[in-house]
């Protein structure tokens, strides 16, 4: 039997993944990480980007978009507490789009470096979730 891990993606609203898995990719604040069963433990923040999940029992690869977070990797458990997390199918191009877009004017109208912050955050978001949603439809 392969070695799996289980792995839970949750957002303050509702539990997204729940489920054995070979392995997990996600994107970290130092650098994209890859978690396979037995890793070593960790706690580190998580950056706006794509989850893939590979499930355990040979389905395709599970996509969805997390808005930043923390990661907490133990042996056999990997929990995603994300701030916001959306199911990749779910995930809305339009949308998505007119975010980066009132982001981008909100960067070129700010007056004060709380505002320009918040701008930067709201574009990286924006910007990684149009990846994710790319990324998605290259897979179909």
């Amino acid at each position: 039997m392969a070695h799996t891990i289980h792995v839970d993606v949750v957002s303050a609203e509702e539990a997204i993944y729940s489920g054995e898995a070979e392995f997990v990719v996600l994107p970290g604040e130092e650098g994209e990480l890859g978690i396979y069963p037995k890793h070593t433990p960790l706690i580190t923040r998580i950056k706006p980007g794509t989850v893939r999940v590979k499930p355990a029992n040979g389905g395709e690869e599970e996509l969805f978009f997390v808005a930043g977070g923390i990661l907490e990797v133990q042996p056999n458990l990997v929990t995603v507490l994300a701030d916001t997390a959306i199911r990749g199918h779910d995930l809305d191009e339009a949308k998505a789009l007119e975010a980066q877009k009132r982001a981008k004017e909100n960067l070129q109208d700010r007056t004060g470096k709380l505002e320009y912050a918040k701008a930067v955050s709201e574009l990286a978001e924006a910007a990684a979730q149009i990846a994710a949603i790319r990324r998605l439809r290259q897979r179909r």
